[in-house]
C-alpha cells in the first residue's frame, strides 16, 4: 500500500471501531487520530521520502478528490519582494501534503501585467519573472507529485493580456488584417463611428467595447487591458491545443478553465443587443432561449471541449478539467459530460444561504445534475473571487456583500468566534458530500474576509472600474499568516504586497499547529478520516431529521449530522467520529456538524 510522505510521519488511523472520547467531542476534533503537538510537525525525512504517484492507478482521482487552490501571489514568498511565488508554494507543499488534500490548483502564475490578479496572460507558456520560471514550475511539480499531491493549472481562454504580441499586433496591423481576426474588433455605431458596436456590459463595469485610436473597436468582457479570443479563428484553437500539451507534457494532471462559458460569441452581423444597458452578460441569459445567448453559453463552445478531451485522454492517465461555467445547473452539466471538461464548478452551493432547506434543495440537485451528465459533483465555500464563508455565512439573508464591503465589515459587524464556529460546521458539511471538495487557501485556518483594506490599497480592477462603486476582491486575497510574528506573520521577509491585520498573528499556521481544538487540527483530523471513510458517490437523506437540521448518510454507513437550526438538537445514536464544535453532552448545538460511524 502506498502511503502519502507526510501520512507517513503521523500515527496511522485507529483500525476497525472508532472510539468516541468526551474531550474530543468537546474540544470538537477526533484527537485519537492527530499527531502529539511540536514545534516542527513534519521532520525532514518526511520531505524525502518517496512517494508514488496514484493518478496511474486511479485515473478517476478527481472525482472525489479535495483540491486546494494556492493563489500564489498571496501564498508564500521566498524572495522577499512582497509577491508570493513559486518556490514558495515548493517551500509550503508539505503544508498541503500535511493537510491531506489530494492536489494543488495553481491560480495563473503567467507573465502578466496585474490588471485583474493575473489573469490577464501576456505568455500562456511561461512563468511571471516575478513568480519565478519555469525551471521554478517543474522543480514545484516534481515536489508535488513526491508527497502524492496532483497539479492543476489555471487556464484563461476567453481573452489574452493587451500586452499579448497577437494583440499588439493586431494594434499595429489596423482594420480588416488577420492579426485582427484572432480578437473580436469591429466598427462602431454611429455616423462617425463613435458609439460602441453594442450595449454590452464587461463583467466589471461600464462598456465590454474600447475604442483604438484607428476607430475600430475591440471586445473585452472583463477589464481593457483583457481583449476577447475569437474562437471562430483556427489559429486561436490550435494556439490552446499547444499549451494543453505544453502543461501536460510538464506533468501537470489538469487544467480548471476559467470563464469556460464564454468562448463562442455570435459575431454574425448585425451584432445583437442585450436591451439591458446596465446590466453585464450573466444577468441577461434569461433573456434568450438556452444555448442562444450573443456570447455566454453558447452551444458552440461544447465542440471546442470535446476537441480538448481528445487531447487530454491521448495522456496516460487522461488529464482531468473543471470548468469555471456561470451558468444554471442543468447547463452546466454539460459542461461536465465525459466527452468533454468532466467536472464544473458548483455555484449554487457557494450562494447558498446558512439553511437547512435550501442547502438540501442545492445538494439533491447537484448530485442529480451530476449524475445525469456523468459527472462527479463538486463543492467550494471560498475562493479567490467571494467573500470568505467564515465571514460570509453570517452575513444576514439579503445582505448587499458589497455594502458590507464599503462599511468596512461593520454594517452589519461579525462576530469571528461566531462566524468561525459556523464556518466549520460548514466546512465538515462540505467534506461529507460526495463529489470533489475544492479548497480555499487560508480556510484551513479559519481565516475571515478583511473586509476593512483602506481603499488606497486596492489593487482589484474592479474598484477603479466601477468609479469606486464596488470595493472588490481583495479582501479573500490577502497574503497568508504562516507565523505569530514578523513584518508579514511569515509571509515573506518584509510588507506583503496587501496589509495585514494584526488578527492574523492568531490564525497563523504556527498558532495552530498540534493546538487541541484548532482549525488547522479540524481540517488535517477531517481529511485523513474522509479518506478512510470516502466510498460511493450518492447519500440518503434521514426522513425523520429535526426541523434546521441536515441529516445524511453515505453508502458506506458514514453519517452526517449539521444542525443549522437556532437551538440544540438530540445527538442521534452511534459512533461520535468527529465534531465541528463542542457541544453539550447528548446533543449537538447550533452551527455544529457532527461525523458518526
Amino acid at each position: 500500500m502506498v502511503v502519502r510522505a507526510a501520512e507517513a510521519c503521523q500515527p496511522a488511523v485507529t483500525q476497525g471501531k472508532f472510539k468516541s472520547h468526551h474531550k474530543s467531542i468537546t474540544q470538537g476534533i477526533f484527537y485519537s487520530d492527530l499527531p502529539p503537538s511540536s514545534s516542527k510537525r513534519y521532520p525532514e525525512h518526511c520531505r524525502r521520502e518517496t512517494v508514488t504517484d496514484l493518478s496511474s492507478r486511479n485515473p478517476d482521482w478527481w472525482r472525489q478528490a479535495v483540491v486546494y487552490q494556492v493563489y500564489p501571489r498571496s501564498f508564500a514568498d521566498a524572495d522577499g519582494d512582497g509577491f508570493g511565488d513559486i518556490r514558495g508554494v515548493t517551500e509550503r507543499l508539505t503544508h498541503l501534503a500535511g493537510l491531506g488534500v489530494d492536489a494543488l490548483w495553481l491560480s495563473p502564475f503567467y507573465p502578466s501585467e496585474l490588471a485583474d490578479g493575473g489573469y490577464d496572460v501576456a505568455d500562456y507558456r511561461d512563468v511571471d519573472p516575478r513568480l519565478g520560471s519555469l525551471a521554478d514550475f517543474d522543480a514545484m511539480a516534481a515536489e508535488a507529485h513526491r508527497l502524492g499531491l496532483k497539479v492543476i493549472v489555471d487556464l484563461v481562454p476567453n481573452h489574452t493580456s493587451h500586452l499579448h504580441p497577437w494583440f499588439q499586433e493586431a494594434l499595429a496591423a489596423g482594420p480588416g488584417s488577420p492579426a485582427r481576426a484572432r480578437y473580436v474588433f469591429h466598427d462602431g455605431r454611429g455616423a462617425h463611428g463613435e458609439l460602441p458596436p453594442t450595449d454590452w456590459q464587461s463583467v466589471f463595469g461600464g462598456s465590454a467595447w474600447r475604442r483604438v485610436p484607428d476607430g475600430q473597436w475591440y471586445l473585452h468582457l472583463f477589464t481593457p487591458e483583457q481583449p476577447d479570443l475569437n474562437w471562430d479563428h483556427e489559429e486561436v484553437r490550435e494556439d490552446f491545443r499547444t499549451t494543453l500539451r505544453f502543461w501536460s507534457d510538464r506533468g501537470v494532471d489538469g487544467f480548471r478553465v476559467d470563464v469556460a462559458h464564454a468562448l463562442a460569441k455570435d459575431l454574425a452581423e448585425p451584432l445583437r443587443d442585450l436591451g439591458a444597458p446596465d446590466l453585464s452578460g450573466e444577468a441577461t441569459l434569461d433573456r434568450f432561449p438556452p444555448g442562444t445567448h450573443p456570447f455566454y453559453d453558447r452551444d458552440e463552445v461544447h465542440a471546442i471541449y470535446r476537441d480538448w478531451r481528445r487531447i487530454l485522454d491521448s495522456y496516460t492517465p487522461p488529464r482531468m478539467a473543471v470548468a469555471e461555467a456561470w451558468v444554471p445547473g442543468a447547463r452546466r452539466a454539460l459542461y461536465a459530460r465525459p466527452d468533454e471538461l468532466g467536472q464544473a464548478f458548483n455555484f449554487e452551493y457557494l450562494q447558498a444561504g446558512w439553511d437547512a432547506d435550501e442547502l438540501r434543495e442545492v445538494i439533491t440537485g447537484s448530485l442529480t445534475t451530476a449524475r445525469t451528465a456523468g459527472a462527479s459533483a463538486t463543492w467550494v465555500l471560498s475562493n479567490h473571487d467571494v467573500v470568505r464563508h467564515a465571514s460570509r455565512l453570517m452575513l444576514p439573508p439579503g445582505t448587499d456583500d458589497n455594502a458590507w464591503l464599503l462599511s468596512g465589515g461593520h454594517a452589519p459587524g461579525i462576530d469571528p468566534v461566531a462566524g468561525l464556529r459556523r464556518a466549520r460546521a460548514a466546512t465538515l458539511l462540505m467534506l461529507a458530500l460526495p463529489g470533489s471538495s475544492y479548497v480555499y487557501q487560508g480556510e484551513e485556518l479559519g481565516l475571515p474576509e478583511v473586509a476593512d483594506l483602506p481603499f488606497e490599497v486596492l489593487q482589484d480592477p474592479v474598484w477603479e472600474q466601477t468609479g469606486h462603486v464596488r470595493k472588490g476582491r481583495d479582501g479573500c486575497r490577502v497574503p497568508l499568516p504562516w507565523t505569530r510574528t514578523g513584518p508579514s506573520y511569515g509571509f515573506g521577509a518584509g510588507a506583503a504586497w496587501l496589509p495585514q491585520p494584526e488578527s492574523f498573528a492568531g490564525y497563523a499556521v504556527e498558532a495552530q499547529d498540534g493546538a487541541e481544538g484548532s482549525t488547522l487540527e479540524l481540517y488535517r483530523a477531517a481529511l485523513k478520516l474522509r479518506r478512510k471513510l470516502l466510498a460511493g458517490e450518492s447519500l440518503t437523506w434521514a426522513g425523520d431529521a429535526p426541523a434546521g437540521v441536515l441529516d445524511f448518510v453515505r453508502a458506506d454507513g458514514w453519517r452526517c449530522v449539521t444542525n443549522v437550526s437556532g437551538a440544540a438538537v438530540p445527538l442521534p445514536a452511534g459512533e461520535v467520529l468527529l465534531s465541528s464544535g463542542p457541544s453539550a453532552a447528548g446533543s449537538i448545538d447550533p452551527d455544529t456538524t457532527v461525523w458518526l460511524g
